[in-house]
């Protein structure tokens, strides 16, 4: 062992002899030197960070995540948890549970550990599953030698991987922070339940019945969620809902094969700009959707507009990072916007473009769309609500894949009409117990007060566990908003992935006695 390196582990241990001596577990005060020990473990967990990021996890492909299964059982039967698989009809969830003595609460946990798909062609690194330190010089990301890391931990740095943000980073600070805790004797201050969904990307599809026939294994007093960006500003953050999901595929139909432009055009109806006109009719130019109901019974009383108004959001700087001039018109403000059901368009697929361009009239034309559920709504009343639009439109909605010749020659109009609700949407008080003990947690261990938002704009499937086991559920999101989630070079900037570990290691040792 060279001397160098010897320096370095000598000064790990003294930095943790100091920080256990001066560390005061209670209630009321949470040690500042929690931050140095997140620090600390930070760097020695590294590794196991890059381990697990090596480990593909597209949900699609049942034999990867089958691996990443057998690699966090083992994560968390050698921390002293209880493992346990609850089969569904796809992939199963893990459920690692261990008590603690003298705890009055136990705290249902929910982690993502699934990711999105790959495009390797538009990554900047050899491969995503091989995860890369890189710090930013003169705008650009460049790649920088791990050993750095061995002797400081820039903020500014970045770790670029699929999955280090969403959401294996959030889960590789619960292990550092379970680490930390039996390395310098701090006992959990509540039972904990941590649930691992390896299907959250594809809607978490089993989930809901899953949660239902398991009531008991799942029970416990409250629900977290590590999970999700922190706001805009990077300060602390707690939400307390999240909007559901719904998806709707459009397919029209004109001709029964593409048609040369110049024998048809003018003659044969034109798919694509069929549906390009009924999916105009669907919202105004201010973007409010105009389909008759669809936002009905939402209102926002002025308790909730101070709720709103106190998260620090700079709706310029959001404008500018969006590059847009102007938002839409669905709320005054970003937030407020946030809190009515959306409808998206996600994609459009007719003909080709491009280097492909042929002088057809299409067959057929797509969309996908997704609409944002919120708790006021009805999920299948709202599809419902969509479907009795486009009828009035005149569009006859067949009932197989493709039209039959009768259908063909009896309706104008024929499109194909297909949805799925992955999940509702939640929303817990922001005056409960939980949420009080959260706030006085983080406040005291950052010595700010978290931003709390009302409700957020994305979808995580959570409405089952508080509709099913009767809890309240309150999301603690610990990564960069601008980390590429979902796209091509994703990463995790290094300080939020310290100030994980912190944050972690605050809540689940300060007790829950509320």
């Amino acid at each position: 062992m060279n001397s160098n390196k010897l320096t370095r582990i000598l000064s790990i241990v003294a930095i943790y002899v100091a920080t256990l001596g001066n560390y005061v577990q209670s209630a009321e005060t949470v040690s500042p030197n929690l931050a140095k020990l997140a620090e600390v473990e930070a760097k020695l967990s590294l590794g196991q960070l890059r381990e697990m990021l090596s480990l593909p996890n597209d949900a699609h492909y049942e034999d990867d995540i089958r691996k990443n299964i057998i690699w966090f059982q083992k994560a968390f039967e050698k921390r002293g948890f209880v493992v346990s698989l609850i089969a569904t009809e796809g992939q199963p969830l893990m459920l690692a549970e261990r008590r603690t003595e003298g705890a009055s609460k136990t705290a249902l946990i929910y982690l993502q550990a699934d990711g999105q798909p790959v495009d390797v062609s538009k990554w900047h690194q050899p491969s995503p599953y091989d995860a890369v330190l890189k710090e930013k010089v003169d705008r650009e990301w460049k790649a920088i030698d791990w050993s750095r890391a061995e002797s400081e931990l820039n903020p500014e740095w970045r770790i670029f991987a699929r999955s280090a943000s969403d959401a294996k980073g959030p889960i590789a600070m619960v292990l550092a922070a379970l680490d930390s805790m039996k390395k310098n004797g701090l006992k959990a201050g509540l039972n904990m339940k941590f649930v691992l969904d390896f299907e959250e990307e594809l809607g978490s599809p089993h989930l809901p019945k899953a949660v239902k026939d398991n009531r008991v294994d799942f029970a416990a007093d409250f629900l977290m969620i590590f999970d999700g960006p922190r706001h805009l500003s990077n300060r602390p953050t707690l939400y307390f809902g999240a909007r559901g999901i719904a998806n709707i595929t459009l397919k029209v139909f004109g001709p029964k094969r593409p048609q040369h432009s110049g024998g048809y055009g003018n003659y044969a109806p034109n798919p694509a700009l069929l549906l390009s006109d009924l999916l105009a009719s669907m919202k105004d130019d201010g973007g409010r959707v105009t389909i008759p109901g669809f936002q009905d019974g939402i209102t926002i009383s002025e308790q909730d507009r101070k709720i709103l108004a106190a998260i620090p959001d700079d709706e310029k700087a959001i404008l500018t990072s969006l590059g847009i001039k102007n938002p839409d018109k669905v709320g005054a403000t970003y937030q407020e916007a946030m809190q009515y059901p959306s409808l998206s368009i996600l994609g459009l697929q007719s003909g080709w473009v491009g280097d492909q361009t042929r002088t057809i009239i299409p067959a057929t034309a797509t969309a996908e769309l997704d609409a944002r559920l919120v708790p006021e709504k009805d999920p299948e009343s709202l599809i419902a609500l969509v479907r009795q639009h486009i009828e009035g439109k005149g569009y006859h909605i067949i009932a197989g894949k493709e039209p039959t010749d009768e259908e063909r020659r009896n309706n104008a109009r024929l499109i194909s009409f297909d949805h799925v609700v992955s999940y509702g949407a939640f929303r817990t008080p922001l005056d409960g117990p939980e949420a009080k003990w959260l706030v006085k947690t983080l406040k005291q261990t950052f010595q700010a007060d978290p931003v709390q938002i009302r409700m957020v704009g994305g979808s995580i499937p959570i409405a089952p566990f508080v509709s099913e086991l009767k809890i309240l559920a309150i999301g603690v999101p610990t990564v960069y908003l601008e980390n590429n989630q979902h796209s091509p070079n994703e990463n995790l900037r290094m300080g939020n992935y310290v100030e994980g570990i912190q944050t972690f290691l605050a809540i689940l040792t300060v007790p829950a006695d509320f």
